[in-house]
C-alpha cells in the first residue's frame, strides 16, 4: 500500500521559529502539569487548517521511569493526546469549537515508530471538517522527519459549566 502524503512539507515550517509559547498554549489548553503535551507550537495556517507543534521529551516524563523499565518509550495514547492537544489549541483559537474540546473518538491510528526522552516529538494536525458539536482531524507525527504515529483526532465540546459546577443535567446526567 503506498504511503500517505505529508499533510505538509517538512520545508514549509521552521523548528525554531516558536509561533506560540506554552504560555500562548496555555490562554486555549487547560491542561497542566504532567497532562501538557505541548512545548511550542510552529506553524499555523487557518486558511488551510493546518497547525504544527511539538514536545520536547525530557528524561523525567511521568511515563519514562515505567513504561517500560530501562527502555522507556512514549505511550501510544500519549502520543494520541499530543495530537488532541493541538487540535483543540487550533480549533479553539479559530474559533472552530465554542469552550473546551475533549476526546471524542480516534480512528486508524496507526504506530509506526519509537518515541523516546530527548526526542523532538512533531505533531502535524490538519482540520477536515468542523461543526458545532464535533470536529475531524488527521494527524501525523515525527521524530527526525520519521514517522512515527498517524490518524484521525475526533473532538466534541465538554460542558464546562456542567463540570466545574459538580451539576449533573443533561445529557451527562444519571
Amino acid at each position: 500500500m503506498p504511503k500517505k502524503p505529508l499533510i505538509i512539507d517538512f520545508c514549509e515550517y521552521d523548528l525554531n521559529h516558536v509561533v506560540s509559547s506554552i504560555d500562548e498554549i496555555r490562554r486555549y489548553n487547560p491542561q497542566r502539569f504532567e497532562m501538557e503535551q505541548l512545548t511550542a507550537i510552529v506553524f499555523e495556517d487557518p486558511v488551510r487548517n493546518i497547525c504544527v507543534g511539538y514536545k520536547d521529551l525530557k528524561p523525567d516524563e511521568f511515563w519514562a521511569r515505567g513504561h517500560m523499565p530501562g527502555m522507556p518509550l512514549m505511550p501510544g495514547v500519549i502520543m494520541c493526546e499530543a495530537a488532541a492537544q493541538l487540535s483543540s489549541y487550533h480549533a479553539v483559537k479559530n474559533n472552530l469549537i465554542t469552550g473546551m474540546m475533549g476526546f471524542g473518538g480516534m480512528e486508524d491510528i496507526r504506530f509506526r515508530g519509537l518515541v523516546r526522552p530527548g526526542d523532538r516529538f512533531v505533531i502535524v494536525t490538519h482540520l477536515l471538517k468542523a461543526r458545532r458539536t464535533i470536529i475531524t482531524c488527521e494527524f501525523q507525527s515525527f521524530v527526525d522527519q520519521n514517522l512515527v504515529c498517524e490518524g484521525l483526532i475526533k473532538g466534541v465540546p465538554l460542558p464546562v459549566h456542567q463540570l466545574t459546577t459538580g451539576q449533573a443535567d443533561g445529557p451527562l446526567a444519571d
